[in-house]
């Protein structure tokens, strides 16, 4: 069985917004309402393109990906143009902990690379250590730490290897 992605639809909030209420979601995204009103507003914005992630036909998780150079005054503006980053979370809880997220995201690299990303970021809470875990292993490398408006941020990586110095 491999990964698919697709745009999240109206259909989806209902589901969203009981994954968002499960304390796996709540350590990150805090307040339901709040978290699923973003991800609805995403639904419309140039910039960020909010996907469900089935396995089997089966949704599992959420993934976004976001054009830091299309959003004004972001802070990650200084990486290379074309750079996307990306925010995921595991749906339901009985999908934690089978290494669904490094597999997750590395399908969804190999997709954005195929399209010409050259980079992708993805910037974990430091504490957030099975994320940081599962990131290192679909082979994102830290190279910073920030505080962005969400908090402390652990700055990760993936080039594109078909973009080399």
């Amino acid at each position: 069985m491999s990964y698919s992605f697709r745009a999240v639809e109206e259909a989806d909030l209902a589901m969203l917004s009981d994954w968002i209420a499960q304390p796996h979601w709540q350590e990150w995204w805090g307040n339901t309402e709040e978290a699923l009103a973003e991800i609805e507003a995403a639904m419309g914005e140039e910039s960020t393109e909010p996907m469900i992630v089935e396995f089997g036909g089966k949704p599992i998780a959420y993934v976004q990906t976001y054009d830091p150079h299309l959003e004004n005054d972001h802070p990650y503006q200084d990486q290379p143009f074309g750079t996307l980053g990306v925010d995921i979370s595991i749906g339901d809880r009985r999908y934690l902990g089978l290494g669904h997220g490094s597999k997750i995201i590395t399908a969804l690299a190999a997709l954005l690379f195929e399209e010409g990303t050259p980079r992708l970021l993805i910037d974990p809470d430091p504490t957030n250590l099975r994320a940081i875990k599962a990131y290192q292993k679909a082979g994102f490398v830290a190279f910073d730490t920030r505080t962005s408006v969400y908090g402390p941020a652990l700055m990760m990586a993936l080039d594109n290897p078909d973009f080399g110095a």
